[in-house]
């Protein structure tokens, strides 16, 4: 696969007045959004067979970043399938749980290997941003057979709760091949997820609040792996 020119290469695109401006159009005015993603590929084609002619035509307005600008859908899931983490992302979905889709859009960001459903297939997609047509999204109707799953190719099941034999994020040595469950916003990680889970993890919180949303949880348990297996920073 021909190499991406560098983000400078990329051609400029043309900004109206109303996208170079942060102020509300006048009263009784429509507000005109700026444009997203880049115009049109500007000067000789490039050679590869990851452009798409279609973008290269009439622009890329995907919410992707710059290295990806004009590339094929499946070239892009090619690339990142190339370089994903060794670590998944599981949440629980009894309840059609509004969180899922931004747990999916943080799960690409930080390249996780896959997301895994557990419960009701459907699920919000809303808050995933069109990030689900890059991460690969497995669904398991039990927790019995995602856990079997789990089992199954070697990952440590990781719960991020607060229970009572909970242990603190900030100080767990998080295998590198592992899983993080996530539960239902409200009543947290089932009882089967509990009892599954080789270690369930908190997350240390100095405010008034018990807990913190689901989504936000995902995050920071997410970065603390990229942390420890990235960028090889130990636990204290």
């Amino acid at each position: 696969m021909t190499d991406l020119p560098p983000n400078s290469a990329l051609p400029t695109p043309a900004m109206s007045p109303a996208a170079t401006s942060a102020e509300t159009a006048p009263e009784g005015e429509a507000e005109v959004k700026p444009e997203v993603g880049v115009g049109p590929w500007e000067g000789e084609l490039p050679v590869g067979d990851h452009w798409d002619p279609d973008l290269l035509r009439d622009g890329d307005r995907r919410n992707v970043v710059d290295q990806y600008r004009y590339w094929k859908h499946e070239a892009i899931v090619a690339d990142l399938d190339s370089k994903r983490h060794d670590f998944h992302i599981a949440i629980e979905n009894w309840q059609h749980d509004l969180n899922i889709g931004t747990v999916v859009r943080t799960a690409n960001a930080f390249l996780a290997k896959e997301v895994h459903i557990i419960g009701r297939r459907r699920w919000n997609r809303r808050g995933a941003m069109v990030t689900d047509r890059y991460q690969h999204v497995r669904h398991h109707p039990t927790v019995e057979e995602f856990v079997q799953w789990a089992e199954g190719e070697g990952l440590a099941v990781i719960g991020i709760d607060i229970f009572p034999d909970s242990v603190p994020l900030e100080t767990y040595d998080l295998p590198k091949n592992c899983v993080l469950v996530f539960g239902q916003e409200g009543p947290g990680l089932s009882p089967e997820v509990h009892d599954s889970a080789v270690a369930t993890l908190s997350i240390e919180q100095f405010g008034s609040t018990r807990s913190m949303n689901a989504a936000s949880a995902a995050a920071i348990a997410m970065h603390a792996w990229v942390r420890r297996h990235v960028f090889q920073q130990p636990v204290s």
